[in-house]
């Protein structure tokens, strides 16, 4: 029935030519090109996605005595301050005046900003 011996050598595919040092110098040869290539495609990919677009061209000029300061605090808008600014009449000219006298886009404020509220719209 069983014509061939079993060959305990070859078993699990043990071959002599292939080593443990050398299969560990393959992998560790494998895992630091690995890193040394993570590394190298990290840095462009970091400084592409750090680089931020400059703001306007436009200067702000130094805050007059008659207009005030106010902090962006989490949840704020442009429209919002607006709001408060325009004392219940339309907040739009106040959006725009904002907007205007800080060089911002009206949806680009972050909490700890400080916004320069102009006295008039």
């Amino acid at each position: 029935m069983f014509e061939r011996a079993l060959d305990v050598e070859h078993t699990f595919g043990h071959h002599d030519d292939m080593s443990r040092t050398r299969v560990r110098r393959r992998r560790l040869s494998t895992a630091l090109v690995g890193v040394a290539l993570a590394i190298a495609l990290s840095a462009p990919v970091a400084a592409a996605l750090g680089r931020h677009p400059e703001p306007h061209a436009a200067k702000v000029l130094p805050i007059q005595r008659w207009e005030q300061v106010y902090v962006v605090r989490p949840g704020d808008t442009v429209w919002s301050v607006a709001e408060s600014a325009a004392g219940g009449a339309d907040p739009r000219p106040w959006v725009d005046a904002i907007a205007a006298r800080n060089a911002i886009e009206p949806g680009a404020v972050v909490p700890g900003q400080a916004l320069i509220i102009p006295r008039s719209a």
